[in-house]
């Protein structure tokens, strides 16, 4: 009798055991289903944009400042990035009328020139294959591949265009050097011959790193002191990149930051580029993993759009301005975004150039003052960063510091988007809840 009471509870402990196992594999099968991506990737990890740029029509309309184009060649263009990741994808993009054949795309870490580091080469595909066609208008991603990138190091992407494309989407002031080819396919080459260099990026618009999922990006919007016009070429001097610097370092919180300065924009009327309120949601709200904007855009609405400006019929008035930061932050606001504004910087003596059009009048500082007064003090903006007080002579307020000032009397030198990026109080990006 007891023999059978044993075996009988045996037969139960047992099948309670196999139960319990049961669920257990249950339960961890739904979790790692549960934290696992289309790529493998987990709930705790999500796309960020480590680099980007602001994409732009091939002519510009400026002598000097339109692209022909290319015809059966590879373009190699590098990258700095902010943060580093073990998986990688880049974005790429076209503007205007005209689609595009990619006939083979790769990325790698950047070796010196044309270089790239050795056994660092991945292809790059889209949607499993080597070739795509990109709609006109339309950006794309790549597929995902492992690659361990670094903080605040060079990547090489590059691209074979099997054609000739017509006049490309680019990037004109990239203050990088990026290599063009002979004709053919030498995207996974090595050390990739070159019968031109450009310090511009075509049709490359962003690449992205699979980062922990509180990460964020802080998008930089602004004209050419963002897009770093005057820093030193090669050297990633911009101050949105002396930002990434300060981020990087160990105490501070890990943050990817976002180029999507346009030299010569405009916040109201197109310009070099479409304007600032048409723009925002392509070079900006479109980014991965974004938290954060930081906005320093007016001073070309106010410096070319006078009787004396290169554009006088676009005449605006400071209250127009503030109406503009206002859509702005109200879209910004939408996404669940912080948005920051960034007080004008000064800009008397600076002339346009190849033209006999200054910026300065004391009407146009009148303006100017009374812009960044609002910046200041018009509770609108969820902070503000006081980059007029960085640069300017306190001896001499509409003029910059003479040591920050390239020459030109509106952009910084070096050591100028240093100060800049130095000035940014980090602890506005620290330990938000909706990472």
């Amino acid at each position: 009798m007891q023999t059978h009471t044993f075996s009988a509870n045996r037969g139960l402990l047992g099948r309670r055991i196999i139960g319990v196992l049961i669920l257990s594999l249950l339960f961890v099968s739904a979790g790692w289903a549960a934290n696992s991506g289309p790529f493998g990737e987990g709930d705790d990890e999500h796309w960020v944009g480590t680099w980007s740029t602001a994409p732009h029509e091939p002519d510009l309309l400026v002598p000097g400042l339109s692209n022909t184009g290319f015809n059966n060649q590879t373009l190699r263009q590098i990258v700095h990035t902010s943060i580093g990741g073990h998986r990688v994808r880049v974005r790429l993009s076209t503007f205007g009328t005209t689609s595009l054949v990619i006939g083979a795309a790769h990325i790698a870490l950047a070796g010196v020139g044309s270089a790239i580091v050795p056994n660092s080469d991945r292809e790059l595909t889209f949607g499993g294959k080597s070739s795509i066609t990109i709609s006109s208008g339309a950006p794309i991603f790549s597929d995902p591949v492992d690659l361990a990138v670094p903080a605040l190091g060079n990547l090489a992407v590059s691209i074979f265009v099997p054609g000739v494309t017509g006049p490309a989407t680019w990037h004109f002031e990239a203050r990088q050097t990026s290599y063009i080819s002979p004709s053919g396919d030498f995207s996974a080459s090595g050390v990739m011959p070159i019968v031109a260099s450009a310090q511009a990026w075509f049709w490359l618009s962003g690449v992205e790193v699979m980062a922990p999922r509180r990460t964020g990006a802080i998008a930089t919007f602004g004209d050419s002191t963002t897009d770093g016009t005057h820093s030193t070429v090669d050297a990633n001097h911009r101050w949105p990149d002396q930002l990434a610097r300060r981020l990087a370092l160990p105490q501070n919180e890990r943050k990817g930051v976002l180029n999507a300065g346009l030299a010569g924009n405009r916040l109201l009327h197109d310009s070099l580029g479409p304007n600032g309120l048409a723009r925002f949601d392509r070079d900006v709200l479109s980014q991965s993993g974004l938290t954060d904007v930081i906005v320093l855009l007016g001073n070309a609405d106010i410096g070319e759009g006078w009787s004396g400006g290169s554009n006088p019929a676009d005449e605006v008035s400071v209250d127009q301005i503030i109406q503009g930061y206002k859509q702005l932050i109200e879209r910004a606001h939408a996404k669940g975004l912080k948005i920051y504004g960034a007080t004008l910087t000064p800009f008397e003596g600076f002339v346009v150039p190849g033209t006999p059009f200054p910026f300065f009048s004391p009407t146009n500082e009148q303006k100017r003052q009374e812009v960044n007064e609002w910046i200041r003090t018009g509770g609108e903006y969820d902070g503000v960063f006081d980059f007029d007080e960085v640069l300017r002579d306190p001896d001499h307020p509409s003029r910059l510091l003479p040591r920050y000032d390239s020459g030109d009397h509106v952009h910084p030198t070096d050591d100028g988007y240093k100060a800049l990026g130095d000035a940014i109080d980090l602890s506005l990006f620290r330990n938000r809840d909706h990472y």
